[in-house]
């Protein structure tokens, strides 16, 4: 799950001053909105709906709707739509779910939580997601459903993976948390696989003004279980089902997240158009990139490259007052607290991803002269 925008370089610049630029600006994006903002708060504030309240049942209906899929339910963060995710689905201890190893650490903090088992795959050198033969490759009898990550906002071969959790009757789970628009043959992400996790947290492609998320699907059963285990279990007035938790995503949150839906598709849009031009930019140097798959529309959350002297590209980038990141800079297994799931080299493709990564400037309103401007500098530290 690409959950917090980690180890981010940015100037505290103006964003119209192209020869700094910041890897993400916020202002840009919530500044035209706020006034609609605004007014929707006012509605809770004089109804005094802050928990489960209208705005948090509209917003789901909408971002159902949205991703083409029956059901919605929003929670208090993405760890938590993914936690609450698989408990719905009965995974515990005893099982275990595969996933990628070069993805944010919430991702497998929520299957940990659960009290299922952790289980590494190596990545496509062309894609850098799953891989789906590795993945077969690493199933065991204990195995119970894969999870697949849409890392940086490019969709995952779902045909694929459907068929591979076909093959071995297991759940196929999504972590969609930086995916928000995108579509795999042109099914919108979130409507393809038992059920999909998604994260609003600010700096997401559809973000709100602090943490929340949401769990997509089409089980009914799926989306019962996790409307009542986010709020202590309870099935119904004062009965409660299942040992739950607080985790429901509160109403100022849901009606930022309404406020600005309808725009995420042409926000989404622009963020293509922007990786399009880095792409020509950078043609020929040796910055490497995700190359995503046929079929696959994807909504570039993070635009992210390698290069073989990642310290000096980052050097330069700073010099410059270029913003930049690292998403993520160590494969999961290599982090201390879960050290015990791999060891080093065991997944060489991944790891070299994390170790070379630099997330460059991408939001909807970045401008074409600050994109040329990056380049630029890129080139030069290719040279």
């Amino acid at each position: 799950m690409a959950g917090g925008n980690l180890l981010c370089y940015t100037p505290a610049i103006m964003r119209t001053d192209t020869s700094q630029v910041p890897f993400l600006d916020l202002t840009a994006q919530n500044a035209p909105l706020r006034n609609e903002i605004e007014l929707a708060w006012a509605n809770i504030l004089d109804s005094n709906a802050f928990i489960l309240g209208p705005a948090v049942s509209s917003f789901e209906a909408s971002f159902a709707e949205y991703c083409e899929a029956k059901y919605c339910v929003g929670v208090d963060s993405g760890t938590s739509a993914l936690a609450l995710m698989m408990r719905a689905c009965d995974l515990g201890p005893g099982d275990e779910v595969i996933t990628a190893p070069n993805t944010f650490i919430a991702t497998v903090e929520a299957i940990a939580s659960t009290g299922a088992t952790p289980v590494f795959a190596e990545v496509s050198p062309e894609t850098w997601l799953l891989d789906p033969e590795a993945v077969e490759a690493r199933i065991t009898e204990r195995t119970r459903a894969i999870l697949v990550v849409h890392l940086y906002g490019i969709p995952i071969d779902l045909d694929r993976f459907r068929a591979l959790a076909e093959k071995h009757d297991l759940l196929l789970l999504e972590d969609a948390a930086q995916a928000h628009g995108a579509r795999w043959k042109g099914q919108r992400i979130g409507n393809g696989s038992h059920a999909a996790a998604f994260s609003f947290y600010p700096g997401k492609n559809l973000g709100a003004f602090g943490d929340g998320g949401a769990v997509v699907t089409n089980d009914k059963e799926v989306c019962e279980r996790v409307r009542a285990l986010r709020h202590h279990g309870q099935t119904d007035k004062n009965v409660h089902g299942f040992v739950g938790v607080t985790g429901r995503l509160d109403s100022l949150q849901a009606a930022v997240l309404e406020v600005k839906l309808p725009h995420l598709d042409s926000w989404n849009a622009r963020r293509r158009e922007h990786a399009a031009l880095y792409r020509e930019l950078l043609a020929g140097s040796r910055f490497s990139m995700p190359q995503p798959a046929e079929g696959s529309e994807p909504v570039v959350h993070l635009f992210v490259i390698n290069h073989p002297e990642t310290q000096r590209v980052k050097d330069l980038l700073t010099e410059n007052g270029i913003g930049w990141g690292m998403h993520y800079p160590l494969a999961v297994h290599r982090q201390p607290a879960f050290e015990s799931l791999g060891k080093a080299g065991e997944f060489p493709v991944a790891e070299s991803v994390c170790e070379n990564i630099i997330s460059l400037p991408m939001f909807a309103e970045l401008e074409e002269a600050a994109i040329r401007r990056v380049s630029e500098v890129l080139l030069r530290a290719d040279a």
